[in-house]
């Protein structure tokens, strides 16, 4: 295999501190060594690869961000450069890392009891205790307060019912973050593998994010311990705020995606060889490779200051919208070029392209889909609601 080579057309490595490159040279070193050896076996098999969840959890790439309870601490920038590396490998791995970190581990720092806290985070940080995110439904995606999962108080208890669908994680998780109605409000539970009344069943055949597991989760008459209400949060404001942490990893995720697949068409190019000479030397295949950095390069420098926004605390939703819908559009049309420079072999998985463009086709819609974020950045503009 050949090694990969990072585009870094404008040097954006002279934005970063010596700590962000040293981050993001340690999980690309981990992506090649450990990862790219295992995942078209994996992809192939529809597989997660369970194995290397202690090695990530050593890493510090679980809750990167995160003050205290055994997280590393890290600048956003270097959380989202790790999530960058993780994605260039697949989709499913930064999946994994983003929905233990973003979407749980982030819940319970935030909003979680200091019981709550030192029980569940140092585990998960370590990758012990696997979580996943139950918020939305099998007819409420794009709208989660239409959710049908209820909760009601029963003495020192809650009980449960309902379900979600598309949840990753779900079948492997020993933790569930579940939002549901107590009457009129979204609140969030803690459900720990084990309950009873609850279980999961996993969504089989599926074209994209095949190395990584997706689930429903079944609540029936489940009765949760009122210590497992968080606290913290009432309304749509908690789950949403937890998307938010989630929708900028992706941003940075996309971007490793689309440079795997420049790479890979980039050094093909140089390689093939049509009419005896290289086909890099040919002008279509040179405009669709200049599009791919051209493009490349702009969403990095969008991650990158979205991450020194979120440091300096000025970081606004919608900013996170347009980076999320821009280098989730931008990454598979990287994909979908770098197959048509690679011909029919692009279709094989032999290489990437192919598992990365098939992939993203579930990152572009999940987190809220690309015309969702279209809407959030429309009323932010013109101050008018779209969707209301």
């Amino acid at each position: 295999m050949k090694r990969y080579q990072a585009p870094d057309f404008y040097d954006i490595d002279e934005l970063l501190t010596d700590e962000e490159r040293m981050v993001r040279d340690t999980i690309r070193e981990f992506v090649d060594s450990e990862f790219m050896p295992i995942i078209e076996k994996h992809n192939r098999e529809a597989t997660f690869p369970q194995q290397i969840v202690p090695k990530i959890g050593e890493l510090g790439t679980l809750g990167a961000s995160l003050q205290g309870y055994g997280c590393a601490g890290l600048s956003s920038v270097a959380a989202g450069l790790i999530m960058q590396e993780l994605e260039r490998g697949d989709s499913g791995l930064r999946s994994f890392v983003s929905v233990q970190g973003s979407l749980c581990m982030f819940p319970i720092h935030a909003y979680g009891t200091e019981e709550q806290k030192q029980k569940y985070l140092p585990a998960m940080a370590k990758g012990e205790v696997i979580g996943c995110f139950g918020l939305t439904e099998a007819d409420f995606g794009s709208n989660p307060g239409g959710m049908r999962t209820k909760a009601v108080k029963v003495g020192d208890s809650y009980v449960l019912n309902g379900s979600k669908y598309w949840i990753t994680n779900g079948g492997i998780a020993d933790l569930a973050i579940v939002w549901a109605y107590v009457d009129d409000q979204v609140r969030g539970f803690l459900v720990e593998k084990g309950t009873k009344g609850y279980r999961t069943q996993d969504i089989k055949n599926k074209f994209s994010l095949r190395a990584s597991v997706t689930s429903e989760l079944i609540f029936e008459d489940c009765r949760i311990p009122a210590k497992n209400l968080l606290p913290g949060v009432v309304g749509l404001k908690g789950p949403l705020s937890c998307l938010n942490q989630a929708r900028f990893g992706i941003a940075f995720g996309a971007v490793g995606a689309a440079m795997a697949v420049y790479d890979e068409a980039l050094g093909y190019a140089k390689t093939r060889i049509q009419f005896d000479r290289p086909i890099a030397r040919f002008q279509m295949v040179q405009n669709k490779l200049v599009w791919m950095v051209n493009e490349i390069t702009k969403g990095q420098l969008l991650a990158w200051r979205l991450g020194r926004l979120k440091d300096a605390g000025k970081l606004h939703f919608a900013q996170v919208s347009l980076a999320k819908r821009n280098n989730c559009w931008m990454a598979l049309e990287c994909c979908r070029l770098a197959r048509d420079v690679l011909g029919a072999n692009g279709i094989t998985d032999e290489y990437q392209c192919m598992r990365h463009m098939c992939n993203l086709e579930s990152v572009i819609t999940y987190e809220g889909t690309h015309d969702i974020h279209m809407l959030i950045v429309g009323k932010e503009i013109t101050g008018e609601d779209a969707i209301a």
